[in-house]
């Protein structure tokens, strides 16, 4: 039975490919429901089905994936960033600050079976001054992540700490995709 991923994320294609799993690519057409007012599980998780279900509808065939993550601090969403004075002002709020990351997870199988479920992972920032910031933006390209970073691209200069799962900061929890697929 193949598997989609409704994703154009490298990372995590990265991640499902790590874990063995033999699957296409086929970005998703749904456009993001952006709603601070929504629970941060909610949101990634009704993002995530919004993604798989899109591509189920063009292969129904198949086992899709739809991902969703977003940052949140303070219970607002931090998308990617419009451009680099948006993950600038991120970064900025990030620091020396916990907040958390939530990747909602969608799985369509062909018989129409639909799971829904969420990883969700605290990330404690170190203090960044201006130059920190200026020395991580020369090294990594913010604006396709999430809350304008990227943990596993010098998360090592910006990020003190992380409780949960490493994998989910990165864009998807993939013990609990592997679960789902079972």
């Amino acid at each position: 039975m193949p598997i989609i991923l409704a994703s154009s994320s490298p990372r995590r294609r990265e991640l499902l490919e790590s874990a063995g799993l033999v699957f296409e690519i086929i970005v998703s057409p749904a456009e993001e429901i952006h709603d601070a007012a929504m629970k941060q599980e909610a949101l990634c998780e009704l993002n995530a089905a919004l993604k798989a279900e899109a591509v189920a509808a063009i292969r129904p065939d198949a086992t899709v994936i739809g991902a969703d993550t977003l940052v949140f601090i303070d219970d607002m969403p931090l998308g990617k960033p419009r451009d680099m004075k948006d993950a600038r002002e991120m970064l900025r709020r990030l620091s020396g600050r916990s907040h958390q990351v939530c990747t909602g997870v969608c799985v369509i199988s062909p018989s129409g079976d639909k799971k829904t479920f969420h990883g969700l992972t605290e990330v404690t920032f170190l203090p960044l001054d201006e130059s920190v910031i200026d020395g991580y933006f020369a090294l990594v390209n913010p604006l396709d992540k999430a809350g304008a970073y990227g943990i596993q691209e010098h998360g090592d200069k910006i990020v003190a700490s992380i409780c949960g799962d490493f994998d989910n900061v990165m864009g998807l929890p993939v013990k609990l995709v592997l679960a789902a697929l079972q």
